[in-house]
């Protein structure tokens, strides 16, 4: 049996069938192998750059050159840069990833955006510091008006966005100025204005228990730290100081204070 099968293998007619299925197999994984580099792009290597700070038109036209693709991941807001600018990438660039691609692969892009949406809280029958540290909480800016009123003196009467009522969940853009109206039954006897620019916050606060005046708040948009705001210099005041001009006791001040003591 053995040898019968040994003289089968032996045979022309199976050598040349066995070196047709060998040849077949060899020409099989050569094709394969050469789609996959062309499917692959095997060898291929793209340096990305790095988008931060390019405008979203310029960053996809360089996008678009090196043979890659891009996806507008979502927005950010950041009201100093301008609208459209990169403030983030995906894929990150080659300097700092040590990461090459290959062409067709997609870089996602985040964008900044000047305006954000934020919801109008309901601030009426608030007392007015509550109400100014919510609306600072919100990124949304606040003017105080006083109205006389025989009830709810220092409470808010009605909140103002545009010349128009505003109510709680109403949408409007992020720094959005909002008119506070405040009620006043506390008229006082009226007294000199101080002058508080060129102070600290503590001088400040000195000057205004020893003349009598309670409602106040500061402001300090570069402020990050207590101590910066321990440090900062008054800039400037609302109501405003001029010399001579009087005011009631139970008007509400608005301080902006900075590091550098200058207004941005």
């Amino acid at each position: 049996m053995i040898q019968k099968l040994k003289a089968f293998i032996l045979t022309k007619h199976f050598l040349k069938h066995f070196g047709m299925v060998i040849l077949f197999y060899l020409l099989a994984v050569f094709i394969t192998i050469f789609y996959l580099d062309i499917a692959t792009n095997h060898g291929e290597k793209i340096e990305v750059p790095d988008f931060t700070g390019m405008s979203s038109n310029v960053a996809k036209s360089k996008i678009e050159e090196l043979g890659l693709e891009y996806q507008i991941l979502d927005s950010v807001y950041d009201p100093k840069l301008p609208e459209g600018t990169v403030v983030e990438q995906l894929v990150e660039p080659t300097k700092i990833s040590q990461i090459y691609v290959k062409s067709g692969r997609a870089i996602g892009l985040r964008l900044s955006k000047k305006s954000e949406l934020v919801e109008m809280p309901s601030l009426v029958h608030k007392q007015v510091q509550l109400a100014e540290s919510i609306l600072e909480q919100r990124s949304l800016r606040f003017l105080i008006r006083y109205r006389s009123t025989s009830e709810e003196n220092g409470s808010v009467l009605e909140q103002i966005y545009n010349g128009r009522r505003i109510h709680e969940g109403d949408k409007i853009p992020r720094g959005a100025l909002v008119i506070l109206i405040v009620g006043q039954n506390d008229v006082g006897e009226p007294i000199l204005t101080p002058n508080l620019i060129g102070l600290s916050m503590d001088q400040a606060r000195m000057v205004m228990d020893t003349t009598g005046f309670t409602s106040f708040s500061f402001i300090c948009p570069d402020c990050l730290t207590k101590e910066d705001s321990l440090s900062a210099i008054i800039f400037n005041q609302s109501p405003e100081y001029i010399e001579g001009t009087t005011i009631l006791k139970s008007t509400h001040f608005t301080i902006s204070m900075s590091k550098s003591g200058i207004g941005n």
